[in-house]
């Protein structure tokens, strides 16, 4: 429970073209936030949109002040994203969760209660507990995921189930330092912002939560798949060059 005013939960939605749905995801924050007896605040980061998604956003924040939209003005990506969304919240715990909910708002619930017996980093996970897949990925994309996974854990030593899932909730105040270190941009910053955490000796746990697949995905799977590879790479370089070491500068977008 949040004493006094203070804001219990910041709600991160990083935002690329969409228009179609953004306003039925923020309907389901705001009706789940409105159940509960603590404050929270949704912070859409509008990724350089080509369509009418901040217009849409927009509209609504004037009718919910809970509610604020960030622009990047262009697409930076979605590591970037969250980044920016999580280094300018102001709640206690913050929770960033793709735009399409395909882990339903509802299972905020299990995150949060890991946070409250003090965990800092709580992962969403499609791979504890496959009963709770309504609508799993194809075969190829399970593969491919398997394969990840495991390059992910000889690379980096970062030991968990399911890194990708885009629904984690953290302890804010101890994991600032984290997104202040994160240098990758796109998809592949899931596995950075993990291995920060843990060489900075944080909390980590995976729960396990329902999850219905949307083929409407952002994630291009050759060209990005490819290029999540390589920031693994990169993710060690910076480690062992010590650059995670040194103040992260304002990074140029990646092409």
């Amino acid at each position: 429970m949040a004493p006094g005013n203070s804001l219990y939960l910041s709600v991160v939605v990083p935002a690329y073209n969409e228009e179609r749905r953004v306003l039925s995801t923020l309907d389901c924050i705001l009706a789940y936030i409105q159940t509960k007896e603590w404050t929270a605040e949704i912070i859409v980061v509008d990724d350089g949109s080509t369509d009418g998604t901040m217009k849409v956003v927009k509209s609504l924040t004037e009718q919910r002040p809970e509610i604020r939209v960030l622009s990047n003005g262009y697409n930076r990506g979605k590591g970037f994203s969250v980044r920016r969304g999580i280094l300018e919240s102001r709640g206690r715990y913050v929770l960033f969760s793709d735009a399409d909910l395909s882990a339903p708002i509802e299972e905020t619930d299990k995150l949060l209660a890991a946070l409250e017996r003090g965990w800092d980093v709580v992962i969403g996970s499609r791979a504890v507990d496959r009963g709770l897949l309504e609508v799993p990925q194809g075969k190829l994309r399970r593969l491919t995921g398997v394969v990840f996974r495991h390059l992910v854990h000889v690379l980096l030593g970062v030991p968990f189930l399911d890194t990708q899932c885009g629904f984690k909730a953290f302890r804010r105040a101890t994991v600032l330092s984290v997104f202040r270190q994160q240098r990758i941009e796109r998809f592949g910053f899931d596995p950075e912002i993990l291995f920060l955490a843990l060489r900075q000796g944080l909390g980590i746990l995976e729960v396990g939560v329902r999850w219905r697949n949307d083929p409407d995905t952002r994630v291009r799977f050759l060209r990005d798949g490819a290029r999540m590879v390589f920031d693994l790479f990169r993710i060690r370089w910076f480690s062992l060059t010590g650059q995670y070491e040194q103040p992260c500068r304002e990074a140029k977008p990646e092409l």
